[in-house]
């Protein structure tokens, strides 16, 4: 499907750079975060560049036909979406393939899906979509509480691989589209009080596994279980610290390099850029996530209906949670999730799904204004 030459006058430059700018510094660090590590890469020093790369490919023609899409055409799809997303993650919890204790890929070949990732973006339509047809009756109860019971399926099968970070996040993004539809404040805070409760309970009563509740507490004092829980964060904590201003060097990171960082490719990709590239090799890494932050809002700002802005907004939202979440947890400012950290880490399901993400903000952006003839 081609563009209309009407709408590339409308096409976000400014955002497809940044976005471009993201994933090739990603390269660049997955490159260094890997090469030396035989044992992962079998002796081949470009092997997750190369997959990256084949998955980069994926997500820029995913990227190019959601553009090339009528988002409002889109979301008239959210019942078939909506469907895909609760087989695919009924799929993981029966077929899936299990990594670190929990199920969240499908094998298709040599390679591995992960539903969840794409569940983010196929629930941020439906929702979206939901509250714009209620936009009338967003004040009312039974709207905030229809809006979670459409969020309540695929949250518990996420729940249940079990990956406690994406489930809290999609409760989040419940929360943030209901209050950009225009949901009353009251409704907001009783809905935050009795997720709290629900939470201190599932606490309280064991609902959560040993593991889970170690992450979400250990960050208060890494130093209690330093060669369990607390190894990932004292670890990343040396490594950011290390860089001090400009870095030990590209490819020159002890702890990087001697691979004392866990996941260092994937989770914790951002200790790596703080040792190797320093405090200035940071900031510019958030400065091109800020751009593309501050262009997808004034999408949301400039879109066309409330449908444009839900979606737009819950796209910043997703983004905005994963970069807090994965750098707070690099630095010990929140826990330990397994929430990744967009465009930059090794991951073929979160690259796709964040490049077909930025595709429907594209569309959005190119669509503001109504065509004439």
């Amino acid at each position: 499907m081609m563009f209309e030459r009407r709408l590339l006058k409308n096409l976000d430059w400014p955002l497809v750079a940044a976005v471009l700018a993201l994933v090739l510094y990603g390269l660049a660090m997955i490159y260094s975060a890997s090469f030396s590590n035989n044992s992962l890469t079998g002796g081949d020093a470009f092997y997750f560049v190369k997959r990256q790369g084949l998955w980069l490919g994926i997500g820029l023609g995913a990227a190019a036909v959601i553009a090339s899409v009528d988002y409002r055409a889109l979301a008239r799809l959210h019942r078939f979406i909506y469907a895909a997303i609760v087989i695919g993650l009924a799929v993981v919890i029966w077929w899936g393939h299990a990594a670190g204790g929990a199920a969240r890929w499908v094998g298709i070949g040599s390679f591995r899906l992960q539903p969840s990732e794409f569940a983010k973006l196929g629930l941020i339509i439906t929702l979206g979509a939901l509250l714009a047809r209620r936009q009338q009756a967003v004040g009312r109860v039974r709207t905030a509480g229809a809006a979670l019971a459409h969020i309540a399926l695929p949250t518990a099968l996420i729940a249940l691989q079990p990956d406690l970070g994406t489930a809290l996040m999609l409760i989040a993004l419940w929360f943030v589209m209901l209050f950009l539809a225009g949901a009353p404040k009251l409704h907001l805070g009783v809905a935050a009080l009795a997720l709290g409760l629900m939470f201190a309970g599932a606490w309280h009563y064991d609902l959560l596994r040993p593991y889970q509740k170690a992450r979400l507490s250990i960050f208060l004092d890494p130093s209690a279980d330093p060669l369990g829980s607390g190894y990932h964060v004292i670890q990343s904590k040396i490594a950011v610290g290390s860089g001090q201003w400009l870095g030990k060097g590209y490819l020159a990171g002890t702890q990087s390099q001697l691979h004392f960082i866990p996941a260092q490719h994937t989770d914790y990709i951002f200790a790596v850029i703080g040792e190797e590239m320093g405090f200035i090799g940071a900031a510019c890494l958030l400065a091109l996530y800020l751009v593309a932050l501050w262009r997808g809002l004034g999408i949301m700002d400039r879109a066309d209906d409330a449908l444009g802005a839900l979606l737009a907004g819950g796209i910043v939202t997703a983004f905005a949670l994963q970069l807090l979440v994965n750098i707070g947890m690099t630095v010990n400012a929140m826990p330990i999730t397994g929430l990744p950290l967009p465009f930059l880490s090794y991951g073929g399901s979160s690259l796709v799904a964040s490049m077909m993400a930025v595709g429907l903000l594209l569309s959005i952006g190119m669509r503001r204004q109504r065509i004439r003839f």
